[in-house]
């Protein structure tokens, strides 16, 4: 008689007894909405804001269940062999969790969920290390962000930022024409401090499907 996937024991690193705990609880949780969802996802996050996830949760969460991080414990409770896997075929999932990647466990359709994340994106600020998808350029004179002009007290900390200003009558004023970045550069630090002071979005969240699980079968999505 062959050996059923759910006696499957699933070995853990050797760990502290709190630690031991939070993975079987993980662990359990997923085996548990293995069973319970008809569908498995992997997605990952471009420009991951735990407020935009948050609201996606929410949205979701009557049909679903979200799980992202600890990706090593997530694939021992999938299984990432064929003689580990806690149901047939959940290898190919549990072997396509690295780098910043999260479950998605749904009974929603496939044409559901793919037109779901389709149409719910967020525009964010930029973080250092981002490309920059525009040029910014802060012209000559009195300087506004928006439609108002630069609060007198922020004037110190613009300028610290590297941005040749100071004051003129009580009203912060740029001495040239200052370009926050150009388009295609990786953004620094200041730079994305000025890009979020001046209230340009560069960034944009949304959440990417790489492949779903169904009835043992792995299909890949084109994104």
């Amino acid at each position: 008689m062959p050996k059923s996937k759910r006696s499957t024991v699933v070995s853990l690193t050797k760990t502290d007894k709190k630690g031991y705990e939070g993975k079987e609880k993980l662990i359990e949780q997923i085996q548990e909405c293995v069973d319970r969802f008809e569908y498995i996802w992997v997605f990952s996050v471009k420009d991951m804001r735990n407020t935009f996830l948050k609201e996606v949760r929410n949205e979701l969460k009557s049909t679903s269940r979200f799980f992202m991080g600890r990706n090593r414990v997530m694939a021992k409770a999938l299984g990432t062999t064929p003689e580990e896997e806690y149901k047939e075929g959940l290898a190919g999932i549990a072997n396509e969790l690295h780098s910043e990647v999260g479950l998605l466990f749904t009974n929603k359709s496939p044409e559901e969920i793919k037109q779901y994340f389709a149409n719910y994106t967020q525009p964010d600020y930029a973080r250092s290390g981002n490309i920059a998808t525009e040029t910014v350029i802060i012209p000559e004179g009195p300087v506004k962000r928006g439609v108002d002009p630069m609060p007198h007290n922020m004037e110190p900390l613009i300028r610290s930022l590297g941005m040749p200003t100071s004051l003129k009558n009580g009203i912060v004023t740029l001495h040239f024409p200052y370009t926050i970045c150009r388009e295609g550069e990786t953004l620094s630090t200041n730079q994305a401090h000025l890009l979020k002071l001046f209230y340009h979005q560069l960034a944009e969240f949304r959440v990417d499907l790489t492949c779903y699980y169904h009835k043992g079968q792995v299909i890949p999505v084109d994104n």
